[in-house]
């Protein structure tokens, strides 16, 4: 057999066509979610509008429908991509250094750092104005990350080192900043509305200054990610064999958790908590396309960020009122979550 057609050559090249595939699917479905929307503009005349605006032509569209694909529509699609890209790699990031299937980009107490975060924003700034990014992302966003923080300081002086030591002490974060939260609602019960809206999830109001907000720290994150991949396959060999190969499995671990939280921080900065996807995409990247992270992490960025643009299309056409974006991934994603669950019955989580 030549060398050209090695077995490994040709796995290298079926890697590569599915992960264009995946691309491919992609960009299908961001542009029929920008194509087709609630306003009643008609796909056809958004196409015309598509097409002049890249030949020069004449738009069939008014000013202000315009508007409405270019301000509203094409922005929101981008980053319900971003956000379901962040998600669901942090999610087999985490699967991956926790070797748990059940492990979801919020495992170390971003949500609750965010959540806390969040809450103490509506309290404290309930009407602020004047701001070049808004006082909520930004307090998420630096909630979620400290609540990671607070986790691996605290896993670290245990004098624990491996990642049981870590999850354990992401609970007990959790548990804490929950606990918090919970105190600074119940005494601001005129506020526990606004805060429960945003932890459900949404980008109703999402337009390019949130996704330039989170942009960068996702396409960090991604490409980190990405070239890890290959040495998280690595490690699922074990300890022992990984540093025989001149692998420092701790401090591949950190880099990962490291870029996953990231992610994890900027899509909860602007989108909310959003469940679900996390657990689900990862799954259905290894059920169709094998467990190599090679595969499963590029994978699940695109996939991730289809799913994310599928399930925000339908909160916002589903009814006449839109729907929490959360509450939509969570009817898509408990079934599955269950289905994962017996699967993994009776195994070492």
């Amino acid at each position: 057999m030549s060398e050209g057609n090695s077995p490994l050559r040709l796995a290298s090249r079926l890697k590569v066509r599915t992960v264009l595939l995946g691309l491919l699917v992609l960009l299908v479905v961001m542009t029929a979610s920008v194509l087709v929307g609630a306003g009643g503009l008609g796909w056809q005349r958004v196409l015309g509008e598509i097409v002049a605006q890249v030949t020069g032509g004449r738009s069939p569209l008014t000013a202000r429908e315009a508007a409405i694909v270019w301000e509203l529509r094409v922005p929101r699609v981008i980053l319900a991509g971003l956000v379901g890209a962040a998600l669901a790699s942090s999610g087999a990031a985490f699967q991956g250094v926790f070797r748990n299937p059940l492990a979801d980009p919020y495992l170390l107490g971003a949500a609750a750092g965010a959540g806390m975060a969040a809450t103490m924003v509506v309290v404290l700034l309930p009407a602020t104005t004047g701001w070049v990014i808004g006082p909520l992302p930004l307090g998420a966003f630096a909630g979620a990350l400290g609540g990671v923080g607070l986790s691996w300081l605290l896993g670290k002086s245990s004098g624990g080192t491996g990642t049981a030591t870590l999850l354990l002490a992401g609970v007990a974060v959790a548990a804490f900043l929950t606990a918090i939260q919970t105190f600074v609602q119940q005494l601001n019960t005129d506020t526990i509305k606004q805060v429960y809206t945003w932890m459900l999830g949404g980008l109703n109001i999402s337009g390019w200054r949130e996704v330039w907000i989170a942009l960068p720290y996702v396409a960090v994150a991604a490409i980190v990610l990405c070239l890890c991949a290959r040495l998280l396959d690595v490690l699922t060999l074990g300890d022992a064999e990984a540093a025989s190969l001149g692998i420092r499995p701790a401090r591949v671990r950190l880099l990962l958790l490291a870029a996953a939280s990231l992610a994890t921080a900027a899509a909860v900065a602007v989108s909310g908590l959003i469940g679900f996807v996390g657990i689900v995409v990862p799954h259905v990247v290894r059920m169709l396309f094998g467990a190599s992270y090679r595969v499963v992490i590029p994978l699940s960025l695109l996939g991730g960020a289809a799913f994310l643009v599928v399930a925000d299309h339908i909160a916002r056409t589903a009814l006449p009122g839109e729907l929490p974006l959360g509450v939509v991934t969570a009817f898509a994603g408990a079934p599955f979550f269950v289905l994962v669950l017996r699967s993994v019955k009776g195994r070492a989580l």
